[in-house]
């Protein structure tokens, strides 16, 4: 019985492949975290990437793929995985990082001298909707660090209003923060910190007195051993700390506090680059503080500014037009 697309994707079982493509992706994989010492998030997300494309190959072609069959496909093809990834909901900003991967991969392969395909190259990106970040204000910012009301131990709320603290403080992404142990905190004197961020990319990151008073609070309430290189934050059993529940608290304040469902943990480092630059901090050292690697990716916060800047000119202004 032939499977379907989306039973292949669901199902456990590793997807099927002709013997040297298998060894081929495995290859790609290994290249993509070690020589070019990609995140193991990246890593996942381009498996993840190769497998929904390999498993449509698999229905489309009826027969598991193999690189002859890579070195055949033509933009057609590729623009069909494109359509069905659409029609199970897909959204445009996923289907651009599925193409990406596949660039990628297919780039490799020739620089391997594995296959030469161009065809991935005639297939344009889908379009993706503008949006700009969405910050909370200087008021919301401060009231989801300082009012963590939490109903949890002692050192469960000292240890979120640390990470909190983290991210609009020092505009890390929850990653970052996680990622700290006791030897690379800001503590007993350390005012900067080493951040490895996307890409293996490093900077330093200044911390203000606030998070470092919080981060020693919450290591002085902490239950549990922590090893100078072991994670700096704990859950409630003692294993590293889950992204997921900084998200939960994040959510619980939010209610608590009746801001908007965009104050999300990733809000928090917006906020910080947004009221950075609303106090006429230089995009460039802005750029240096969250990581980026190009600067028009920091640019989108000049956006934010200016938009701001307009709603308070016309809720102001004597002539201005009220909606």
């Amino acid at each position: 019985m032939t499977q379907s697309l989306d039973e292949i994707l669901a199902g456990d079982a590793e997807l099927p492949l002709g013997g040297d493509l298998k060894t081929t992706v495995e290859s790609w994989l290994r290249h993509v975290t070690i020589e070019r010492g990609q995140s193991a998030a990246t890593r996942e997300a381009y498996e993840r990437d190769a497998r929904q494309f390999l498993a449509f190959l698999k229905v489309h072609l009826g027969h598991p793929p193999c690189l002859q069959d890579l070195e055949r496909l033509d933009a057609k093809t590729i623009r069909a995985f494109l359509a069905s990834r659409r029609k199970s909901g897909v959204t445009s900003r996923s289907l651009a990082r599925s193409l990406s991967a596949l660039r990628t991969f297919f780039r490799w392969l020739e620089r391997e001298n594995t296959l030469s395909n161009r065809a991935i190259l005639q297939v344009a990106a889908p379009k993706i909707p503008h949006s700009i970040p969405k910050p909370l204000t200087v008021d919301g910012a401060a009231s989801l660090v300082e009012n963590n009301t939490s109903d949890s131990a002692e050192w469960i709320a000292a240890r979120d209003t640390a990470v909190l603290l983290l991210l609009y403080g020092a505009g890390l992404r929850i990653s970052e923060a996680l990622s700290l142990t006791p030897a690379s905190a800001p503590i007993h004197g350390r005012e900067v910190m080493h951040i490895t961020g996307k890409g293996g990319k490093e900077r330093l990151v200044p911390a203000l007195p606030i998070v470092s008073e919080a981060i020693t609070t919450y290591m002085r309430l902490c239950p549990y051993a922590l090893a100078a290189d072991e994670p700096l934050f704990r859950g409630a059993r003692g294993g590293p700390l889950s992204p997921r529940l900084i998200q939960l608290a994040m959510e619980k304040l939010r209610l608590e506090l009746g801001l908007p469902e965009t104050a999300t943990p990733h809000a928090l480092r917006h906020s910080f680059a947004t009221h950075l630059l609303s106090a006429g901090a230089d995009l460039r050292q802005i750029q240096e503080l969250l990581g980026h690697a190009s600067l028009s990716t920091t640019q989108v916060y000049t956006e934010v500014n200016r938009d701001r800047l307009l709603a308070v000119y016309e809720q102001a202004h004597p002539r201005a037009t009220r909606r």
